[in-house]
């Protein structure tokens, strides 16, 4: 896989954001730079971070150990809940710079709709945005009640919505919501925390050659939501990077969709308590 075999969707601000990229929720601060570099060297271009997983430095680290200039690595992370509010959420968005070793990120977000606090949060996005140091900026885990919120006390609509998504929570009124307002669906946790043992997956995959896991991300893909699996063994990155060599037909997304359960494997944005 080289780099160029990720493709980029254009964000409604015109930024390019790789389609594909790695997730690092949960992977320690010692191992980030390594797994973060070896990401970069089989292709990836996109990283995905938070400051709640207290690993930007590592991930700063590993960018720069890649030896990749900055402006082609697309950077995200995220404001956690109990920095929310404007003055907090300036300072703490510094804070990630600060860990990052970056003097901006690619991708700035809101990481969980805090109740009564996440329009000033976005109105803090918004003006880190004006600034220059997040070069895009969204929320996460926003369900269209809160999206509605943000487009109503907001002056810039969000970029991206990074939610639970996979065949077994398909979400189609959000990701519907999303494209009639130009906000980008990203997924995490497309693999399901590892739970691929359907056999509706394994039957198309047989058909290509693809691992389940791999015609999940390809599903991911090709509804046009960005995707961000988490791995950290290195024979893993190229295999949910080797996605790009088939497509699956209109029927085989539509077996996929019918998968849904409104599953959840992470919490709801709407009963969470941290």
């Amino acid at each position: 896989m080289t780099a160029t075999t990720i493709t980029n969707v254009t964000l409604s601000n015109g930024v390019h954001m790789p389609i594909l990229g790695l997730g690092v929720f949960k992977v320690v601060d010692e191992e980030a730079e390594s797994i973060v570099k070896a990401a970069i060297d089989a292709g990836y271009r996109h990283i995905d971070t938070a400051a709640a997983y207290k690993n930007e430095a590592g991930v700063g680290a590993g960018v720069r150990a890649s030896g990749i200039a900055r402006d082609q690595i697309f950077v995200t992370t995220k404001i956690w809940n109990s920095e929310q509010g404007y003055d907090t959420t300036l300072a703490a968005f510094q804070a990630s710079l600060d860990k990052l070793d970056m003097e901006y990120v690619d991708l700035l977000l809101v990481h969980w709709p805090v109740k009564g606090k996440y329009t000033e949060t976005w109105r803090a996005l918004e003006s880190i945005y004006k600034s220059g140091k997040a070069r895009a900026i969204g929320v996460s885990n926003f369900q269209i009640h809160h999206l509605k919120d943000v487009l109503a006390s907001g002056t810039i609509v969000p970029m991206v919505n990074q939610v639970e998504y996979h065949p077994l929570l398909t979400q189609e009124e959000l990701l519907a919501f999303c494209r009639d307002n130009g906000i980008q669906l990203t997924a995490w946790s497309p693999l399901m925390q590892g739970n691929l043992d359907l056999p509706e997956l394994a039957e198309i995959g047989a058909k290509y050659g693809k691992s389940p896991a791999q015609v999940v991300l390809r599903w991911d893909i090709q509804n046009g939501v960005i995707t961000i699996p988490k791995t950290t063994t290195p024979s893993r990155l190229t295999e949910n990077a080797n996605i790009f060599d088939f497509q699956l037909t209109e029927d085989e997304m539509k077996q996929i969709s019918a998968l849904n359960r409104n599953r959840r494997f992470g919490s709801d944005p709407d009963n969470f308590n941290f």
